[in-house]
């Protein structure tokens, strides 16, 4: 019975500093949900701003800290843009240098999170930044099509996790 009694016991120490969620910044304490409008898009890259939007709030639902809700009863609005799509060579063909093997592909989010009542008033900022190889081969537009979600989501990560984690 003792040992039942002890096991009990270390079962629920072990688990009593665990929380759902992220740690909040101190400054964004108050803020509950927040609203993502539909992202800008600074690229000539189709539907960008649809992928972004849709990658961010995915990524805000999976880190459960914040809840999404619309214009009307959030507490803040997570405004973003999309400013650049970068291409660099990772690697040639070995006959022809100039012809790329694999490439990786680099997105830059410049967000801001607002409040709600308050637009003048800014309550976080920051530039997310989202890396993605790939190679190309056969249709490379069809290969940059297929990497672009990829990147989108790795740079929607580092803005959740900058919002959730102040870091």
């Amino acid at each position: 019975m003792s040992r039942l009694v002890l096991i009990i016991c270390l079962i629920s120490v072990s688990c009593a500093g665990y929380q759902i969620g992220g740690s909040k910044p101190s400054d964004l304490s108050h803020v509950k949900s927040i609203h993502v409008p539909l992202f800008q898009n600074d690229t000539l890259f189709v539907r960008a701003e649809t992928y972004a939007t849709n990658s961010v709030v995915d990524s805000l639902n999976r880190d459960g800290t914040y809840q999404i809700a619309t214009a009307q009863s959030a507490d803040a609005i997570l405004k973003g843009r999309i400013t650049d799509l970068d291409y660099s060579q990772v690697s040639s063909i070995r006959t022809d240098s100039l012809r790329s093997e694999e490439l990786r592909l680099t997105v830059h989010l410049d967000w801001s999170l607002v409040d709600a009542s308050n637009p003048t008033r800014i309550l976080a900022k920051g530039r997310s930044t989202g890396r993605t190889t790939f190679f190309a081969r056969g249709n490379l537009n069809t290969a940059r099509t297929n990497a672009l979600p990829d990147a989108l989501k790795r740079a929607s990560q580092s803005l959740s996790s900058r919002l959730s984690d102040g870091f």
